[in-house]
Order: C-alpha cells, then sequence, then structure tokens
C-alpha cells in the first residue's frame, strides 16, 4: 500500500487542486450547470487510471493486478473526498457542487442520509470501475516502446 500511494502523489496533489475548485465553484455559487465539468473528480480519476495503467505496465514492468489496485485505489481516494466533502456540505449547512442534486442523480435535494447512501454507493462502484479503467489502461501499455 505504501508503494501505491508513493506512485499516486500526483494524482493525489490533482485531486486536491480538483476538490478545491469544485468546492470554490459552489460556495461561490457558479452554476452547477456550467462548472461542473470544469473540476471533475470522476473525469480526472477515469484518465488517471488509464495512464497510471499505461506506464504502470510498460516502464515498472507491472502486472495486471497491480494496476487493478493502484486503479482501485486511486478510484477509492476520489470517492472518498466526495464523500467527506459531501458530508461537509450538509454539516456546515452548504450548497455547494457537493451536495447539489445533480450531482447526487437526484431531481429534487437530498436529505443527509440519502445522500450519504448515494455516495458510499459511488465510493463502491467508481472504485471497482477505476480499477477497471487501469487495467484497460494496462492492456495499452503494450502499445508504448519499450525504450
Amino acid at each position: 500500500m505504501g508503494e501505491q500511494l508513493r506512485l499516486a502523489r500526483p494524482f493525489l496533489v490533482l485531486l486536491g487542486v480538483t476538490a478545491l475548485g469544485r468546492w470554490l465553484y459552489g460556495v461561490f455559487d457558479y452554476p452547477y450547470a456550467k462548472g461542473h465539468h470544469i473540476f471533475s473528480i470522476v473525469t480526472l480519476t477515469v484518465f488517471s487510471c488509464l495512464y497510471y495503467g499505461v506506464f504502470l505496465r510498460r516502464w515498472r514492468s507491472a502486472r495486471l493486478i497491480q494496476a487493478i489496485s493502484l486503479g482501485f485505489t486511486l478510484g477509492f481516494a476520489g470517492q472518498l473526498v466526495i464523500l467527506v466533502l459531501t458530508a461537509l456540505s450538509y454539516a456546515l449547512g452548504m450548497h455547494t457542487y457537493f451536495n447539489n442534486p445533480i450531482a447526487l442523480n437526484s431531481t429534487v435535494p437530498m436529505d443527509f442520509a440519502e445522500a450519504m447512501l448515494n455516495r458510499v454507493g459511488g465510493l463502491v462502484g467508481n472504485s471497482i470501475f477505476a480499477g477497471i479503467a487501469s487495467a484497460l489502461g494496462w492492456a495499452l501499455g503494450g502499445l508504448l516502446p519499450e525504450k
């Protein structure tokens, strides 16, 4: 796990920047429809998993399971940030991109319990999806030249 977190440092920095940007957009009431895609944690995670998978295979000679494991870790980290910032949004009574009904796949505002249940589902499902994205990246890694 320590090696995975060491490799994930660039992603974790980008995750922090993206989460902060997303938080600030919501706090300063920038319309969700105009800004949600600019600081997207899910998009950052998917592309990171793809690239990490590619580079792990070619330049670190990692096995498929190692790429999947790292992808799962990246996905879990991203979803954990989403879950924590959603809870914080509710706890502070703030309207942010994290508790916006659209972000919670709803047409109406959700209460805290519903939102947390939704986010736990994302924590599980999107972490698995991130592992799959890393596996796809690992498969694409064979296309890179060895040197």
